[in-house]
């Protein structure tokens, strides 16, 4: 079984662990989004509840916010930033990676290279500060924008 097969279960684990209360909303949402890891498809967290929503109009788009909110913190969701500020989520699994992202259709690529553990005790030390964590998202264009566009 893989990350994202299993993904509506470790998000009905989560809802569990943060003590909410178990909805036919929440279980709406954690089926979708176990669908969407499965097809490794990005989404909004506005697109998502305009999808549940078609299927059930009582499905609120705040209950559809906090939720996808609350599984980002956790780490079983990854925001990935765009370089004009907007963003999207992808259930993206447990290992550790980066994203290239399409500054012009917004494609997401995941990659697996990381800066070195010692280049960020560097940064750091520099800047007094103790780095827990980190993320990275590197902008361009991908080979189709740039096949089509005008500017190489």
């Amino acid at each position: 079984m893989t990350d994202n097969e299993n993904m509506g279960d470790r998000i009905r684990a989560a809802f569990d662990q943060q003590g909410q209360r178990w909805t036919r909303q929440k279980y709406q949402i954690s089926e979708r989004l176990a669908e969407l890891a499965n097809a490794e498809r990005d989404f909004t967290a506005e697109g998502l509840w305009q999808e549940l929503r078609r299927q059930d109009p009582h499905v609120g788009r705040a209950t559809v916010f906090r939720a996808v909110e609350m599984l980002a913190g956790l780490g079983l969701l990854n925001r990935i930033d765009f370089a004009d500020g907007s963003h999207k989520y992808r259930a993206c699994g447990e290992r550790h990676h980066h994203h290239l992202t399409c500054i012009q259709c917004h494609r997401v690529v995941d990659i697996d290279i990381c800066l070195p553990l010692e280049q960020f005790a560097k940064i750091g030390l520099q800047n007094d500060f103790v780095i827990q964590g980190h993320s990275l998202t590197l902008f361009g264009l991908c080979a189709d924008c740039r096949a089509h566009s005008p500017h190489p």
